[in-house]
C-alpha cells in the first residue's frame, strides 16, 4: 500500500547553517510529485529529510514534523534504517555497486532485509528487474558486472535495487541528469509505470521533465546567497506551470530566471 507524507513547519539545518526554512507541504499517495526550483533552494535537501538521508552529513538536523500515513518518522523510538527501508532513494548520477554483478545489485537490499540467496531470492531479483523494465536486457548477463552497463541500464538498475525491498515510498533526486534522451525517456515511462505501486518524489531542473510525469510540483525558491530556500508554491502541475499564484513562479517557469 502506497503512503503519503505530510511535512509540517520543516527547518533542515547544516550546523548552524538555516538550509530550508519552513517547509509544508503533503505528498499524495501513488502520485509523482515534482520538486523544482533554481539551484540551491533547497529541493534536494528536503528530499532527504523524508527518509532521514540529510542527518546522515556530520551536524545536520531537522526541525518540524514529518509524518509516514500519521507516524513521526523522527519520533526517538524510530529506527532511522527502518525509514530508508520503507522510503527508498535513486541518486542523481547511476551508482551500481562496482564489485558486484546485476544479480548481486539487486539482491544487496534482499541481502540487508534477510533474504537468502535460493530461489526465492531469484524470485524476487527477476521480479524487481521486470519492474524496471530491465529483465529483458539483462537476463542473460546477470552474473556480469553491473558497472557494465551503459548509464541508462546502470540507473534502472539502480531503480531495480531500490524498489526490491518493496518500499512505500521512492524518491529521486535529478534521477536522468547524467543520461542521453533516449535513456531519460526510459527512465520517464518506468515513473509512469511505477506510480501505479509506489509514491514517487522526483527533484528535476528540466521543467519539460516535470510537467511531462507529474501530477502535482512544489516550487522553491531561495531570496538570495546565504539565505535559506522556501517553498514558494506547490498544486497541480498543470496550474504551475500555467496559471500559477504566485509571480516568482510564473517567473520562473516561463524562463525569465533561473
Amino acid at each position: 500500500m502506497a503512503q503519503r507524507i505530510e511535512m509540517s513547519g520543516v527547518h533542515a539545518y547544516y550546523g548552524s547553517t538555516l538550509a530550508v526554512e519552513d517547509v509544508s507541504l503533503t505528498i499524495q499517495e501513488r502520485h509523482i510529485t515534482a520538486f523544482i526550483g533554481p539551484s540551491g533552494c533547497g529541493k534536494t535537501t528536503v528530499l532527504r529529510t523524508m527518509n532521514r538521508m540529510h542527518e546522515l552529513v556530520l551536524g545536520a538536523r531537522v526541525e518540524g514534523k514529518i509524518l509516514l500515513d500519521d507516524e513521526d518518522l523522527y519520533d526517538p523510538g524510530v529506527d532511522p534504517v527502518a525509514v530508508r527501508r520503507t522510503i527508498g532513494m535513486v541518486f542523481q548520477k547511476p551508482n551500481p555497486f562496482p564489485t558486484m554483478t546485476v544479480y548481486q545489485n539487486v539482491a544487496a537490499g534482499l541481502r540487508l532485509n534477510g533474504a537468502r540467496r535460493g530461489r526465492g531470492s531469484d524470485e524476487l531479483v527477476e521480479q524487481a528487474l521486470r519492474r524496471a523494465n530491465l529483465w529483458d536486457e539483462v537476463k542473460d548477463r546477470l552474473h556480469r558486472p553491473g558497472a557494465g552497463l551503459s548509464g541508462g541500464q546502470q540507473q534502472r538498475l539502480c531503480i531495480a535495487r531500490a524498489i526490491a525491498v518493496e518500499p512505500e515510498v521512492l524518491l529521486m533526486d535529478e534521477p536522468c541528469s547524467a543520461l542521453d534522451p533516449i535513456s531519460t525517456l526510459a527512465i520517464e515511462d518506468l515513473m509512469l509505470e511505477l506510480k501505479e505501486r509506489f509514491t514517487i518524489v522526483i527533484v528535476t531542473h528540466n521543467m519539460a521533465q516535470a510537467a511531462r510525469v507529474s501530477q502535482t510540483t512544489a516550487f522553491f525558491t531561495i531570496a538570495g546567497a546565504g539565505q535559506p530556500g522556501r517553498l514558494v508554491e506547490m498544486g497541480p502541475t498543470a496550474t504551475i506551470f500555467s496559471t500559477p499564484s504566485q509571480k516568482t513562479t510564473e517567473d520562473y517557469v516561463t524562463g525569465r530566471f533561473g
